[in-house]
């Protein structure tokens, strides 16, 4: 049997049986949140369920590799690993969402600089493609790695395990230290971020409609209103009382008299 220490998760219980079981129930539970904010969206607005997986998977990707890193470097000391994923969790939800934020805008930055049209987050094209969502899974791919390489060289500074021992050398029991680290505080804190980063990548379909129609798209109802602006003014009226004709060709905003025709533009 793995040794473990006073307190504390032992070594490898993060990938044991019940372990495994708590991270399955987790990720069911966290990635329902995407599902509940797809139904809170406006109907106007919400996206159809083939652009919806394809945002969320680029989040269930880059958070299935945020977990495997935590896990992974958590048990690579003898300290204890529930108290060691907590804290790689906990700054992966304050440090490291300001850093998933600040990627996002750099790489959106950049790719609409260089026109890379389908690499813009939550644009897949018309009818949707493949290619252009495999292309931003791994650009988001790429900020996750980024991310995390920030994170592990913060971990680098000492005072951790004082913090460690403050924040779960209370707990008794290995087995609740386990449901709190893998799955209580977890859920709470991936749910937030689910909901914002979600935010963060769909594509924002009020700004882009008003780009439309500010833009070089005419939409029927500014066509129709735009003729009924030009209509009422613009009459020509051909008079039978003027020898020459040109003479009796007018423009005018008042209607014409009955000795003229009208022949409305």
């Amino acid at each position: 049997a793995a040794p473990r220490p006073a307190h504390g998760c032992g070594s490898g219980a993060l990938l044991g049986r019940f372990g495994v079981l708590l991270q399955a129930l987790l990720a069911l539970c966290a990635f329902s949140t995407l599902m509940l904010k797809r139904f809170k969206e406006p109907k106007a607005e919400r996206r159809p369920w083939r652009i919806w997986f394809y945002d969320t998977s680029k989040q269930a990707i880059g958070a299935l590799f945020i977990h495997f890193a935590n896990v992974f470097l958590s048990d690579l000391t003898e300290e204890d690993p529930c108290s060691l994923y907590l804290i790689n969790f906990i700054l992966d939800a304050t440090l490291g969402m300001l850093l998933i934020w600040l990627g996002v805008k750099v790489v959106s930055w950049i790719v609409q600089h260089k026109k890379y049209t389908y690499l813009v987050f939550g644009e897949y094209g018309d009818p949707p493609q493949a290619a252009a969502w495999i292309g931003q899974c791994i650009l988001y791919l790429l900020i996750m790695v980024f991310e995390k390489t920030v994170i592990s060289l913060v971990l680098l500074i000492p005072g951790w395990t004082k913090l460690q021992q403050i924040l779960l050398g209370y707990i008794p029991s290995p087995q609740l230290e386990l449901v709190l680290v893998m799955f209580v505080v977890p859920f709470i804190v991936n749910a937030i971020m689910f909901w914002v980063v979600d935010s963060l990548i769909m594509r924002k379909y009020k700004q882009k409609d008003a780009l439309d129609i500010n833009g070089s798209i005419e939409t029927p109802r500014a066509r129709r209103t735009e003729e009924s602006q030009v209509r009422p003014g613009m009459q020509t009226c051909v008079s039978h009382q003027d020898a020459d004709l040109w003479d009796g060709l007018c423009v005018s905003p008042q209607p014409c008299n009955s000795t003229s025709h009208c022949l409305g533009l």
